[in-house]
């Protein structure tokens, strides 16, 4: 009896070419980091470390007093900070969920039914992303004030539901799901709805994990842009919006402002590290097979 054994095959890279390539990742990362390190920096320097030129990297005298100054501002305000971080994660956490749904559920039948006018719906998708915000500003406003809903929530969340690069980034995946996965839920007995649900969600979390961390970080950063045009009762604003005020009180509210910016990147980049494995999945994503 033969026996004959398989020896685990040599990676085709020399050691110097793997240090080369770890030396110029590293070098890029540090780069890209550059700005995020500076921002932190920069909320807990004291002013003149603010504006000392050049400007230095990291802080040397740390101190609280940008956000003890911070709090004062707040403090001095007629509306309670706390209703403003309502409002925020109100809009952020239904228009984000509320998108992820929807883009979900008008993704799986252009993806995997065929009906009539199936491509031209898709062609219509890809059409309105070629349009900038800024075009569809006028539109967008003559609708939401036919339907009575200017200074509601609504006005921003109804046109956070209707984002179509979510239906776009859910159809892609769901493309790459094999027919012979659902023909067989079918076979079983499985309807639409089930399928939809309980197979093809789970298969795309990657992708509605992405979509989740783009929505939701359109609706907290750009949340001010948006209640600017269609909500004026201050009881309604968000803490964008506030932040924004601030930055516009000149070189006396410099401190301040420099802890706002490290406050407004907090909720971002926390979603995003508890979220970091699946949408480095979803980039390098190898697809399912028939």
């Amino acid at each position: 009896m033969r026996l004959s054994l398989k020896l685990p095959q040599r990676l085709n890279r020399s050691w110097t070419g793997d240090i080369l390539l770890f030396l110029v990742l590293a070098v890029v990362a540090c780069f890209m980091a550059l700005p995020l390190v500076f921002t932190i920096s920069n909320a807990f320097k004291p002013l003149d470390e603010i504006f000392s030129f050049p400007p230095k990297l990291f802080v040397r005298n740390p101190t609280f007093k940008n956000f003890s100054d911070l709090i004062g501002i707040f403090s001095d305000s007629w509306v309670p900070f706390s209703r403003y971080v309502f409002n925020t994660f109100f809009i952020a956490i239904v228009g984000t969920a509320g998108h992820v749904v929807i883009a979900s559920a008008a993704a799986y039948p252009l993806a995997k039914l065929t009906f009539p006018g199936k491509r031209f719906l898709f062609g219509l998708v890809v059409l309105s992303l070629m349009f900038t915000s800024y075009v569809t500003q006028v539109p967008n406003y003559m609708i939401i004030s036919m339907l009575g809903l200017i200074n509601t929530f609504w006005a921003i969340l109804l046109p956070a539901f209707g984002m179509t690069l979510g239906l776009y980034l859910m159809k892609q995946f769901m493309e790459q799901i094999p027919d012979a996965l659902l023909e067989a839920a079918k076979i079983d007995g499985a309807s639409e709805y089930r399928i939809y649900w309980q197979i093809v969600m789970p298969i795309v979390k990657p992708a509605w994990l992405t979509l989740i961390i783009f929505s939701l970080q359109n609706l907290w950063t750009n949340g001010s842009v948006t209640s600017h045009k269609y909500i004026y009762s201050e009881q309604l604003k968000t803490v964008d919006y506030v932040f924004g005020q601030i930055a516009n009180g000149g070189l006396a509210r410099t401190g301040p402002v420099a802890a706002v910016t490290l406050l407004m990147m907090l909720v971002p980049i926390t979603v995003f590290i508890v979220t970091q494995s699946n949408i480095i999945q979803t980039m390098s994503t190898s697809g399912l097979k028939e």
